[in-house]
């Protein structure tokens, strides 16, 4: 009689599941109300209850079941399924909580910049990337917006629109090309054309950080041209810069009765000729009023003539220009193609300018730069660049023209390591101070850098490693902008591979004889063996 209810209890249990996994099925496709679910979940456990109550009374049967060795057997076959489905599931739940990706490709093309990274985690509200295309053309924005979704789940919203099913959108947002993305930031939006992570990390800088500063590189001495695309220009940075959302533009201090009233940072970008001791002035006006200025001085040959002014300007912010030229005997130019001519610096003393800065740079022709110490006015300048120990700051200019270079200290060279970028900063003084009450009000500060070389940033030279990095994070430093230092997201490289005639005839050789031969070889040797 009591196995007689068992076993109703049993098919009861079951009929209860069964019907349970039907009104979830139906429940989601819409068959069942969605109040059904909670009996579907009080009729699971019912039914999973009187499955077990059925398989206790039925101890004896499996007791002795198991006794045989064919059950031996399969319960070992059984638990050893159920271990390693049991390993299938951890892993998948250990990797759907634990989500880790890795980027093995040759130059990262997977992995986001520093300063991508650094951006979307620092996101105090959400930003929507809007891509407007046709439904073909949703694939080359995916493995770019994925990432930066992965970066910041919660912050990062993507969304793909069809620009021709809803034109509405696509008008509100003023779009008016396929492949276009709106990034819409707290209202603030920018549009960009490109699935290049520089231009979608250079239009959420725009909208992060609306209010544009302006950069001004004097003009009238022999300095580096910011419209230039020669080889010398400064047409590069100037994009760089333009991603970082500044404006830049040029300015002859000799036109003018002082800085322009809307300047953040003034650069003086390699200049061949003295200043003019009123444009030394009006920077000096400047920087009292926490004005930033950066200034690159190359080596002088003997063609060059004096700059006492420019100098003077240097020392009066307790820096040195040496006349001399830095020498690399370390043999890391060679990493670059580079001789020693050109130092290479791998390491960088503390300072903002270079937080977490593990990438080389080099700089074509660079002179020394000594910070002067005791240091003046309460301020002190520090060094943020400087060469290897195996380098030094040679003087005899004829030595070096020879190409026989040594070091004579007793001719007066500098041993390494050497410093060749110098920053000092000081609270401006021609300004009110400000209201003790406003405690998030803190004074303007007004900044300094040199650094003894103009060719690192020049077109030819910026795309050496760190090079570009360096000086836009001066600049950020400069216009306090510190939030934007970091390492930025850099082009594709092209993968394509190039072949003389002889590589290719070689190749040709390869695929037609040698490698044929070799199993055709193969072949015959293992019949041979086998006789």
């Amino acid at each position: 009689m009591i196995k007689k209810i068992l076993n109703i209890v049993g098919w009861l249990g079951t009929a209860l599941v069964v019907a349970a996994v039907v009104v979830r099925v139906g429940i989601s496709q819409g068959r069942f109300a969605a109040n059904w679910d909670t009996y579907a979940k009080y009729g699971a456990w019912a039914g999973l209850a009187c499955v077990v109550l059925y398989t206790l009374g039925q101890w004896r049967e499996i007791a002795d079941y198991f006794r045989k060795r064919n059950a031996r057997y399969g319960a070992i076959a059984g638990a050893s399924v159920l271990v390693f489905v049991g390993i299938l599931v951890a892993v998948n739940y250990l990797s759907f909580r634990q989500n880790k990706r890795w980027d093995l490709t040759k130059n990262q093309q997977y992995t986001l910049s520093d300063q991508t990274v650094k951006l979307l985690r620092g996101l105090s509200s959400q930003v929507k990337f809007l891509v407007f295309y046709g439904p073909d053309g949703f694939d080359r924005f995916r493995s770019a917006l994925d990432q930066y979704k992965y970066e910041s789940p919660s912050k990062v919203d993507v969304e793909y629109i069809d620009a021709d099913k809803k034109p509405v959108e696509a008008r509100q947002y003023q779009v008016q090309s396929y492949g276009t993305v709106v990034i819409d930031y707290m209202g603030r939006t920018e549009r960009v054309t490109s699935a290049e992570e520089q231009d979608l990390t250079g239009g959420l800088v725009k909208v992060l950080s609306p209010n544009k500063k302006k950069v001004y590189f004097l003009q009238g001495h022999g300095e580096k041209d910011v419209d230039s695309m020669e080889r010398d220009g400064y047409s590069e940075v100037k994009a760089a810069l333009g991603r970082d959302n500044y404006d830049v533009a040029k300015v002859v201090l000799a036109q003018e009765k002082d800085v322009p009233a809307d300047a953040s940072v003034v650069v003086v970008a390699g200049p061949r000729t003295d200043l003019f001791q009123p444009e030394a002035d009006m920077l000096q006006r400047f920087l009292a009023k926490g004005g930033h200025v950066f200034v690159m001085v190359d080596p002088p040959d003997e063609k060059s003539p004096a700059t006492p002014v420019l100098e003077a300007l240097l020392k009066d912010w307790d820096f040195q220009a040496d006349k001399d030229v830095v020498v690399d005997a370390s043999g890391m130019g060679q990493l670059i193609g580079t001789d020693a001519s050109v130092p290479v610096v791998a390491q960088y003393p503390s300072h903002p300018i270079t937080d977490r800065f593990n990438v080389i740079t080099a700089f074509p022709l660079a002179r020394s730069i000594t910070p002067i110490l005791p240091a003046s006015n309460g301020r002190a300048a520090v060094p943020i660049i400087q060469t290897s120990a195996r380098s030094w700051a040679e003087t005899d200019m004829n030595q070096l023209k020879s190409g026989r270079v040594e070091l004579n200290a007793d001719k007066g060279d500098k041993a390494g390591p050497v410093t060749i970028g110098a920053v000092t900063a000081t609270n401006a003084t021609d300004v009110p101070k400000p209201d003790p009450a406003q405690t998030d009000q803190r004074p303007p500060e007004s900044r300094f850098v040199t650094i003894g070389d103009s060719d690192f940033a020049a077109n030819y030279a910026v795309r050496i490693q760190g090079n570009e990095d360096l000086f836009v994070n001066t600049i950020n430093w400069l216009a306090q902008q510190e939030n934007l230092i970091s390492i930025r997201p850099k082009p594709p490289a092209e993968g394509h591979l190039t072949l003389t005639a002889n590589n290719a005839t070689a190749v040709l050789w390869m695929s037609l004889l040698v490698v044929p031969a070799l199993v055709f070889g193969t072949g015959v040797y293992t019949w041979w063996r086998k006789r």
